[in-house]
């Protein structure tokens, strides 16, 4: 059985291909289902960033020419994006990606649930089962043994890091985001997944606050009337396109009586800037722009770097496991083939001898402890065999010896 792989990423297909191809898990469910079919295995891995089909068949050509098909069904324009890979690399590939190491964000942690999710809801057997369990493994082992997932590597989750520091604690705390785009989302899920609410989501398409409340909670709002909710959050998030301030230093002085004397965190992420910069000489004011928050990340980045290094050699680890152990199945038919084989004669030769019950039980004693030995090395030999390249060599060879080529 081969594991072929084939798929769309952030790194070939923009997001208007991607989310063209994404699925749901009841649509992910069943097309691992239909392209299982009787004796094969599949699973899907539908994420903001991917559409993957993992395959295990016999025929490797044939389960890519499924795979092909099948996301070429969602979105004729993927083929241009498209990557194929196939066992040792299908697995490593899958293995970096459990680790985070294959996102738009190194070390991100909301992949591994989504790797397993997957695998929940796949057509799996002995392969595909063991191949994703495996990088479930490796995808632990590496957050577990390096600090990659630790530090912030986004502008938008190092702003939710900034954030917390200067509150302490997010829980509780209510987030006013304007702009509601890809950066402003990060934000916001950034910002949730460390306790904080989100009130308030002003943009200039209602339609597009709105899906954002539903997702994460809060009001849609006009953009004119972001000034007269400041007195109610403790964050302000602005990243639109539009010209000019959307909030000025008037704006947010004319709220600090309401305020009572609490903080008020403001995050830019706009170029050109939303947000007055005269805004942080107010007093418990504090407002980062994009530059601020860059050099943020700047800072974090070369030490998850150096912590990815090393989650990469143990995802390469792991990855090799799993290709000693895909090879070894390549013996195993040959190896229990020989062994039947042998017991076959072994049990033939101690009818023949017609002896009696204790001389029997004797018999079969010595001759039993004479077997396993004898096999003992060849199948040890053989499955170190098939770690390397002539492990079906080996396999083929013993069973011309033994004349074992009808039982395949």
């Amino acid at each position: 059985m081969s594991v072929v792989l084939v798929g769309i990423s952030h790194h070939q297909a923009p997001v208007e291909l991607r989310e063209r191809a994404a699925l749901d898990a009841e649509r992910a469910r069943e097309l691992a289902r239909r392209l299982a079919g009787d004796r094969g295995e599949a699973v899907c891995l539908s994420t903001c960033n991917r559409t993957e089909l993992y395959l295990a068949d016999e025929s490797a050509e044939e389960a890519e020419r499924k795979a092909e098909a099948a996301l070429l069904a969602l979105e004729q324009e993927l083929g241009p994006s498209l990557y194929r890979l196939r066992d040792e690399a299908a697995a490593l590939h899958l293995f970096r990606v459990a680790a985070g190491l294959d996102s738009m964000v190194p070390g991100e942690g909301e992949i591994l649930g989504q790797v397993r999710s997957a695998h929940e809801i796949g057509s799996t057997g002995p392969i595909l089962d063991r191949l994703f369990r495996d990088a479930l493994h490796a995808g632990k082992k590496a957050r577990t043994e390096t600090a990659i997932g630790e530090s912030p590597a986004s502008v938008s989750s190092a702003a939710a890091a900034l954030a917390e520091q200067v509150f302490g604690d997010l829980s509780g705390r209510h987030v006013l985001v304007v702009g509601a785009g890809e950066a402003g989302e990060l934000a916001i899920k950034s910002l949730a997944a460390r306790g904080a609410l989100i009130a308030f989501v002003a943009n200039r398409t209602a339609a597009r606050a709105e899906e954002l409340t539903q997702r994460f909670g809060g009001e849609p709002l006009a953009l004119a009337a972001v000034a007269d909710r400041l007195a109610h959050v403790d964050v302000v998030l602005s990243s639109t396109s539009a010209p000019g301030w959307t909030l000025t230093r008037e704006d947010v002085e004319r709220t600090l009586h309401a305020r009572k004397g609490r903080p008020l965190f403001l995050i830019d992420l706009a170029v050109p800037r939303d947000l007055d910069p005269a805004i942080h000489e107010l007093d418990g004011c504090y407002l980062y722009d994009i530059d601020d928050l860059e050099a943020v990340v700047a800072e974090t980045l070369a030490g998850r770097r150096r912590e990815a290094e090393r989650a990469e050699t143990i995802v390469a680890s792991e990855a090799d496991r799993f290709r000693d152990w895909q090879a070894s199945l390549e013996v195993v038919p040959a190896i229990a083939s020989l062994r039947a084989r042998a017991e076959e004669i072994r049990e033939a030769e101690l009818d023949r001898a017609k002896l009696s019950g204790a001389e029997r039980r004797a018999a079969e004693s010595v001759t039993a402890a004479v077997l396993n030995k004898l096999l003992h090395l060849p199948t040890i030999r053989m499955k170190q065999a098939a770690a390397a390249a002539d492990g079906v060599i080996y396999a083929d060879a013993v069973r011309h010896l033994f004349g074992l080529e009808d039982e395949r």
